[in-house]
């Protein structure tokens, strides 16, 4: 059946720009999901493999047909195989985004990435020290140089543990020590994964599954954090700021260049480069009032934490940026970035303008990006955009009134400068009672959930009883732009978190950051853990992925689990082919790593299993219910 643009998304923007792409003709991600329909019910529970040629194989749910794969695989061994193999490639997804950041600092270090320099020397002295790397008379170069080779030393590592995993309380490390997961290097990692689940290795299910566990640390305590703090030295430590969200954040009168995807290495150039006085004369000579930079999913999210740049939407929501007819160029760099985007373009003027070596996608304009000449690069993709707005048709163009203000940036650091330098207040606040706890609320958007639907309604519920809600991704963008990023949405929470905000001036959802900086979201924890003595599993904290899709959203969950972390999925996961896969990450994660997952599909139910696990570990720690 059909949907309407109301059973789409919640947001007006989407509806409105769901509207236009129907009256035009246009197909977007919920029409091609539609068309897939039924889809494939193996796939759905995981247990069909294409692992070597004598395949693929399938198992009967039903026990009508085959029970196991050519080689005896049960469902058991093919579904926990195809689980690892996700987390495999969520991790190295991360993981190689943290190590081209690196190799983009080590390249500034040695004067070959000029355009690029040290925007917080206090973390850069900070990471230092941590890795026992000596900063007494030593020019901030020398001591980037040293620290680049030992953070990518971390990547090929044969012997561990992770630098970063060292973050972790010791109850959680002895943990990790004795389920024989502890990361011992984030390539070694992923590389064993595609090993075990090759034909004929590792055939027993919960033995999969723990390296999952250990893979999926490797990103969490080690690629996403390093990408995390490296991005900090290198572009700035956010801090909080005001800016606007969603599709009205595009301009009529100005040049609009969308950046989309998940690395800043890029956009942080194209922000500077809109700004170059030559592109902006240039801007006026073409009839724009000025250049308008505005960012979709992580890369947006990146550049809104640091610079205020407005964000426009939602990975679902890229489609229908482009449908505004507003847009001359989108400028992608990786992940999340649909290939559709290629013919949708080409119904329109909007430049489709791919930087990545690592990735291209169908009717690009192909403008490689390399460090050493960024500025310049940046200043070449701006300028194809400004010469493209002569070519906008103003009857084409559709832009949804709809941005909403919100207040972003809310890195460790900030949260902690807001309290005073230590995280005392806000344990004070959660034993006394007027905090409940925290909820860590993440993940993409997913055409099987209403748009937004499950991120923006499972917020809501856990602020009004007095949980303080972090958040990053899409999450993110969708509290943004149900305005609950403002600290006028505590009117929405419960009297106790009301309280907390408005002494501290602050909203009762934190922006975090992007999918990566989740990572700060485990540093935050820790930091809590330590300073009441207990592991980040006896924390009253929950996480949630209400409308979670990509592999990496696989890594992200495991490795919050696998901290300690109890954590709610709002689309069901590829698993439920095997009871004892699914009966694993749902109970016996419990006995294992003091945490496990749930799946809820219904946003208010998710709240209250969140809810329920937060009073459960108050009661444990003796605090009032």
């Amino acid at each position: 059946m059909t949907q309407n643009a109301q059973d789409r998304s919640i947001d007006p923007a989407t509806r409105i720009m769901l509207k236009q792409a129907e009256k035009e003709g246009i197909e977007t991600a919920w029409d091609r999901y539609e068309k897939q329909q039924p889809q494939c019910s193996f796939g759905q529970l995981g247990i069909c493999c294409r692992n070597c040629n004598m395949g693929p194989c399938r198992i009967d749910p039903f026990g009508e047909g085959a029970d196991k794969g050519v080689c005896g695989a049960t469902a058991d061994i093919i579904v926990a195989r195809n689980l690892l193999r996700t987390i495999a490639a969520g991790a190295a997804a991360h993981s190689d985004h943290a190590r081209d950041a690196v190799l983009t600092f080590k390249k500034m270090s040695e004067g070959k990435a000029g355009s690029y320099c040290i925007k917080d020397e206090a973390k850069l002295i900070a990471l230092a020290s941590e890795y026992g790397i000596p900063v007494e008379d030593r020019s901030r170069e020398e001591i980037a140089s040293e620290l680049a080779r030992a953070l990518l030393e971390e990547f090929g590592k044969q012997e561990g543990p992770i630098r970063f995993t060292q973050r972790a309380p010791e109850a959680r490390l002895k943990l990790w020590a004795e389920l024989g997961i502890e990361p011992r290097g984030i390539d070694r990692e992923i590389v064993e994964c595609m090993h075990r689940t090759h034909m004929g290795v590792d055939n027993d299910a919960t033995h999969i599954l723990l390296h999952g566990l250990r893979t999926s640390l490797s990103d969490g305590w080690g690629g996403s954090m390093i990408a995390t703090d490296v991005q900090d030295v290198l572009f700035g430590t956010p801090e909080p700021k005001k800016t606007t969200v969603n599709l009205g954040v595009l301009t009529r009168d100005k040049v609009n260049v969308i950046v989309h995807g998940h690395e800043p290495i890029l956009s942080e150039m194209i922000v500077e480069a809109a700004e170059a006085p030559e592109l902006l004369a240039l801007a006026k000579e073409k009839g724009a009032e000025g250049i308008n930079v505005a960012g979709i999913c992580c890369t947006g999210n990146e550049t809104l934490m640091r610079h205020g740049t407005p964000i426009a939407g939602t990975f679902l929501q890229q489609e229908l940026a482009v449908i505004t007819g507003a847009v001359e160029a989108m400028v992608v760099d990786v992940q999340c970035v649909m290939p559709a985007l290629g013919a949708l373009t080409g119904c329109y003027h909007t430049k489709f303008i791919s930087t990545s070596p690592k990735a291209d996608f169908p009717g690009t304009v192909r403008m490689e990006f390399h460090e050493e000449n960024a500025c310049e690069t940046a200043k070449e993709i701006v300028r194809t955009a400004v010469e493209n707005f002569p070519n906008r048709d103003p009857g084409k163009v559709r832009i949804p009134e709809e941005k909403q203000e919100c207040m972003v940036g809310f890195s460790v650091e900030a949260i902690l400068k807001a309290l005073g330098g230590t995280p005392a207040p806000l344990i004070d606040a959660i034993t006394g009672g007027a905090v409940k706890g925290i909820g860590a609320v993440v993940g993409c958007n997913n055409v099987k959930v209403k748009h937004n639907y499950g991120h923006v309604n499972l917020v809501k519920e856990l602020i009004k009883n007095n949980v303080l809600v972090v958040t990053t991704g899409c999450n993110a963008i969708a509290c943004a732009e149900a305005g609950l990023l403002m600290p006028e949405a505590a009117a929405q929470a419960g009297d106790g978190l009301k309280g907390i905000c408005e002494a501290l001036g602050i909203p009762p959802v934190l922006h975090m950051g992007s999918c990566v900086d989740i990572s700060r979201i485990l540093v935050l924890a820790s930091a809590v853990a330590k300073t009441l003595g207990v592991d980040i599993s006896d924390l009253p904290a929950a996480g949630a992925a209400p409308e979670w899709m990509s592999e990496k959203a696989v890594s992200i969950g495991a490795y919050v689990v696998s901290s300690g972390v109890y954590t709610v999925l709002g689309t069901v996961p590829q698993v439920l082919g095997s009871a004892a896969v699914a009966g694993l990450l749902t109970e016996g994660l419990n006995g294992v790593v003091g945490a496990s997952f749930a799946v809820e599909p219904d946003p208010f139910k998710a709240a209250d299993l969140m809810l329920a696990h937060i009073e459960e570990k108050r009661k444990a720690l003796g605090l009032e219910p």
